[in-house]
């Protein structure tokens, strides 16, 4: 099958990257607006038997980007694309995967359901709020982990010391795995969540003085549970503090708080395009562009992918 790469307008720089590394050129497609603000959507390139793969994280504004990915996977499914993949390296709506309280929706089934439905038949992903989403596919889905990344650039600090530090108690076989890979020590940080966006930091189990601590998490959106982890684990006598997740949602104030915290860096992959809006000194930003480019070239040929499972 002809292997065909198309982008929404989510992270446009991520499909360049993804295209150069895989040698083949971005499908011409055309995303564009009605004049009442509908997305409207024309596949320029020939896809009728192709392999084709849709590169669009539904990061903000979300509602946007998703109905852009739906739209586009319906222009290609009625063009009699053979195979259709989301490549979605943040999956949105993702936080709400179970009924904590009466009354609230599972949105994280709900779209998957809208995916498989607009005729996408895989999707490719990296680090799943809860990996447990990925059972909410009727489809295959192909679960990375931007760790290798992260892993190598802290590894190249050659930092002394090193704790890593889990910011709640579902993030713990995350950090576990990091901590085993790092060869380092786990610390786990036990909060409560008034509401939401909010944490109250109330406990922290491990040693962390005199300690260089990493917090690891998958994704920072507002910053306000991270920077309390910080201060909180520099109170308890960390001697550094850094920082890294996987997304860098960042929405609101959170790179001024960032910016005003004691984190010293907060690593994050370029799975949703950084914004310049706002003091960035402090943000780092990898590339996943290899590791998905490895993964697209392998599903291609129908090859296994599981030596990305890192």
């Amino acid at each position: 099958m002809k292997l065909k790469i198309i982008s929404g307008n989510a992270n446009i720089e991520l499909a360049k990257q993804i295209v150069q590394k895989l040698g083949v050129e971005l499908s011409e497609t055309k995303v564009g607006h009605f004049s009442d603000g509908e997305i409207q959507v024309k596949i320029v390139d020939n896809v009728r038997g192709a392999d084709c793969y849709i590169i669009q994280p539904t990061c903000s504004p979300v509602n946007e980007n998703l109905m852009e990915l739906l739209i586009i996977a319906d222009a290609l499914k009625r063009a009699s694309a053979r195979r259709i993949t989301a490549v979605m390296p943040y999956y949105g709506y993702g936080r709400q995967d179970r009924k904590a309280e009466p009354r609230v929706p599972i949105t994280a089934r709900l779209v998957a359901n809208l995916l498989a439905t607009s005729g996408i038949t895989r999707m490719l992903t990296m680090d799943l709020h809860a990996g447990q989403i990925q059972g909410f596919f009727d489809i295959p889905v192909d679960h990375l982990y931007g760790t290798p990344v992260i892993l190598s650039y802290f590894q190249e600090k050659n930092l002394p010391d090193t704790v890593i530090v889990s910011p709640d108690a579902g993030g713990v076989e995350r950090a576990r795995s990091f901590a085993k890979h790092f060869n380092a020590d786990l610390a786990i940080v036990d909060k409560r969540r008034p509401r939401p966006n909010e944490a109250a930091i109330m406990n922290i189990i491990g040693e962390v003085k005199g300690k260089t601590c990493i917090i690891l998490d998958d994704l920072v959106d507002t910053a306000g549970t991270l920077t309390k982890v910080a201060e909180a684990i520099k109170s308890k006598g960390a001697a550094r503090v850094f920082a890294t997740a996987s997304h860098g949602v960042l929405s609101g104030s959170a790179k001024q708080k960032i910016q005003e915290s004691c984190i010293e860096e907060l690593v994050i992959t370029d799975s949703i395009p950084l914004s310049q809006e706002g003091p960035v000194e402090k943000i780092v930003v990898l590339s996943i562009a290899s590791i998905l480019a490895e993964a697209i070239m392998r599903i291609s040929n129908d090859e296994s992918i599981s030596a990305l499972f890192v």
